[in-house]
């Protein structure tokens, strides 16, 4: 189960994880709705697009240390991009996913996956994200409220163009 445009869905999309021991080149993509590695897009993208091109339905995730721009020009080809979270702490997805929606205008599904957990929801939310794949334990209800946490937002971003002093009539 996923959250995605503020609902909990079943989710048939694969995430496909690399071991230490496979080659990107080499490792074998499962049929149906897979979503890829960077390195195995860029390793094998022609094979991908071939499946695609018969009606296979593509996806590709990055980790949170490769730029949104090395899908440039790509972005049309995927029903969804995801960004990895490798840990808490780590916030590099949230310029990912702004780089996804602001400078390559993507419109698909945009999911967080990884360490994703409900204090982070309402602000990888306002970033672009639309889609979040919660880290396994946690209450997806109660994470799906958190995407309803605050009435109003100060600054622009990927969900508001205007600050908030530039909406408020004087």
């Amino acid at each position: 189960m996923i959250i995605k445009d503020k609902s909990i869905i079943s989710d048939d999309w694969v995430v496909l994880r690399l071991a230490e021991t496979d080659a990107p080149e080499s490792v074998n993509v499962p049929a149906g709705r897979v979503i890829v590695p960077l390195a195995v897009w860029l390793a094998q993208r022609d094979a991908l697009e071939t499946r695609a091109e018969l009606g296979a339905e593509l996806g590709v995730w990055l980790q949170s240390d490769q730029r949104a721009e090395a899908l440039q020009g790509d972005v049309e080809r995927f029903a969804v991009i995801a960004v990895d979270f490798p840990r808490f702490g780590d916030g590099r997805g949230y310029s990912i996913a702004y780089h996804l929606r602001n400078r390559l205008h993507y419109r698909g599904e945009l999911r967080a996956i990884g360490d994703v957990l409900r204090d982070q929801m309402f602000y990888m939310q306002r970033v672009g994200f639309n889609a979040f794949a919660p880290r396994a334990g946690k209450d997806i209800h109660e994470a799906l409220k958190s995407l309803d946490d605050f009435s109003e937002v100060y600054q622009a971003s990927s969900d508001e163009a205007q600050p908030l002093f530039r909406r408020v009539e004087r």
